[in-house]
């Protein structure tokens, strides 16, 4: 067991809104897993889904550090955003990330992608580093769904097949995309993790920590389930849910999608957003995946075993927050969109 006390490292702080930043908020369990890939390394990719703005980014800009103290080359990248942090003392890694992230938008997504295979790599048979951890921020987004695949599976090449010898390696990488979780689950290439919301006091902790009047913290907990994504926009749209409602309603292009339904998807779309269960039926499945792939909805939601997950799973079911056993929506406040463009 390694000694380092990791719950207790110091917490980076993170842009939470333009003008704000506030220190990374609790995710004890979260911590405590990223030591446990640390004793022996990750024999497979690990693959971490969950609902977008669910905190995977925090979690793993936080996990850099932490597997720095416990020894490791961690290198955090988010191809998308062309983001990076190096907590390695090998120069021409961070070099090489700096050049690659000064490449017009596009190229540059493709290339860090990319590179954080070379890297590791490298960082392996040229630099000799025995601990490399190697955390990839959404990159699927960033070279495409239909490359999500090759991608995982030349990444469990470099753990299965080194150019060198070495003591552990700690991959993981995070994805919003249900489509994807479905394209890398036909293989075992990968361990499938997922991460939810934000529990109840975990979110009141970041919750507090934002300056100012806010509406009642149950009422914020009751529209974003968690999410401080939501949180964050709430914040920056001056707690105006309305004004978040309709960008939402925009950003998923909702009208569009619901004009596009039939009658009956209509209705059995207002029965899911009572109860997101009601869509596991032979007929529903294919309005279900469309959720799916929209980023509405996530389907075939895992037991509620703590070895599963990232951190603390949901709730069996709560309806409230649109939670179901198979089923729940990402964000309760997209069932509060959803019922507005139908109504």
């Amino acid at each position: 067991m390694l000694s380092k006390n990791i719950v207790n490292t110091n917490k980076i702080k993170l842009s939470f809104a333009p003008g704000l930043e506030i220190e990374f908020v609790d995710r004890e369990r979260a911590l405590k897993q990223v030591e446990e890939f640390a004793e022996k390394g990750t024999r497979f990719p690990i693959v971490v889904f969950g609902p977008e703005g669910c905190g995977k980014t925090a979690w793993l800009k936080q996990a850099t550090f932490i597997l720095r103290e416990l020894g490791f080359e961690a290198i955090y990248i988010d191809p998308l955003h062309k983001d990076f942090i190096a907590n390695t003392d090998t120069r021409e890694v961070i070099k090489k990330l700096a050049e690659t992230t000064s490449e017009v938008i596009g190229v540059a997504q493709v290339k860090l992608a990319t590179l954080a295979l070379d890297i590791l790599k490298d960082l392996i048979s040229i630099w000799r580093k025995k601990r490399v951890a190697i955390l990839i921020d959404e990159v699927f987004q960033a070279i495409g769904l239909d490359k999500a695949e090759i991608y995982v599976k030349n990444l469990l090449n470099l753990i299965e097949y080194p150019p060198a010898s070495y003591e552990a390696i700690v991959s993981i990488i995070t994805t919003s995309e249900g489509i994807t979780r479905g394209k890398i689950g036909r293989h075992l290439w990968a361990q499938l993790k997922p991460m939810w919301n934000m529990s109840k006091s975990s979110f009141e902790e970041l919750y507090e920590k934002i300056p100012g009047q806010k509406p009642l913290f149950e009422n914020i907990w009751k529209i974003t389930g968690g999410n401080p994504r939501i949180l964050a926009q709430l914040y920056e749209f001056k707690w105006d849910i309305e004004l978040v409602i309709r960008n939402l309603i925009e950003s998923k292009k909702l009208n569009t999608f619901i004009s596009s339904l039939s009658d009956d998807e209509k209705k059995w779309f207002s029965e899911a957003i009572i109860d997101p269960d009601s869509l596991l039926t032979r007929d529903r499945i294919p309005l279900l995946n469309k959720l799916v792939e929209l980023n509405l909805v996530i389907d075939a939601v895992p037991e509620r075993d703590s070895r599963i997950w990232i951190d603390v799973p949901p709730l069996e079911r709560d309806l409230e927050l649109g939670i179901g056993k198979h089923v729940a929506w990402q964000i309760p406040l997209y069932k509060e969109s959803i019922k507005k463009v139908l109504m």
